[in-house]
């Protein structure tokens, strides 16, 4: 068994390995097709380096048996992420290079639909994967929220700090952090978000549609969030009580078994 442990850790390691590898390579290219600057390399070799150490702690601390299909696919979607990050840094110091980031993005967002029907499909889907998938979504959505905030001003920040902004709260307030009900709007909101801003971004539309189009994105996430918010304050006792009696049937069994032959 500890052999099979350990060449399955190896083979984590390889595809974690592989994913930073990739990365590197398409930095080089964006770096020297485009003449990428200082502020984007550095930002993408960052964004390579934080995304190969979380991941590979994660499958440490949760040891899968394999990286699985659909983790694949999130960690090519999390490269192309890493491109367009390196890219907006980038345009704080030259013209950004749009058509470039548009096509990264849109690909990011089009596998963003795929990586969830391969976990269906494949019998792979985890708890991991699940999060590793939010988890690139909300800094994309970061990611072009501070792109677009050099065209229509620092309020777009809030689209991409929101989420995080929550999961801070949530340290504070531990309701927060209870399970919410499925919800087909909420999932709508969050796959709008990205689309809204590659549209605002891509510079087709003149300054008020775009001005429209991103508080539009804004608006239907304030809503999403407070509507959440909302079920989670108002069901915060009920969710306290369940957590107090599983405790307390947890303490019974232990007790119980005390003493027992």
């Amino acid at each position: 068994m500890a052999l099979n442990n350990t060449y399955d850790a190896r083979l984590l390691q390889q595809e974690t390995a592989v994913g930073a590898g990739v990365q590197l390579l398409l930095l080089t290219v964006l770096g020297t097709a485009l003449g990428m600057g200082p502020a984007g390399w550095l930002t993408g070799l960052a964004f390579a380096l934080a995304t190969w150490a979380v991941l590979s702690r994660a499958l440490h601390r949760t040891r899968p048996r394999s990286f699985g299909p659909a983790n694949r696919v999130t960690l090519g979607r999390a490269t192309l992420v890493g491109g367009v990050t390196a890219l907006v840094a980038d345009s704080f110091q030259s013209p950004p290079p749009v058509t470039v980031l548009v096509a990264l993005t849109a690909v990011a967002l089009i596998l963003d639909a795929v990586d969830g029907k391969v976990a269906r499909r494949t019998g792979s889907s985890s708890a991991l994967g699940a999060r590793f998938d939010m988890e690139v979504d909300a800094f994309l959505i970061l990611v072009l929220s501070v792109y677009v905030s050099t065209t229509v001003g620092a309020w777009a920040l809030l689209i991409g700090g929101m989420r995080y902004a929550f999961v801070a709260a949530a340290r504070f307030l531990p309701w927060l952090n209870n399970a919410l009900p499925p919800s087909t709007g909420r999932k709508t909101v969050a796959a709008l978000q990205g689309v809204l801003l590659l549209l605002a971004g891509s510079g087709i539309l003149p300054y008020a549609p775009t001005f429209g189009v991103v508080a539009l994105a804004l608006g239907l996430l304030t809503w999403s969030f407070g509507r959440d918010i909302a079920w989670l304050w108002r069901t915060r006792g009920s969710a306290e009580r369940e957590v107090e009696r599983v405790e307390v049937e947890r303490l019974h069994r232990e007790t119980a078994g005390v003493g027992a032959p």
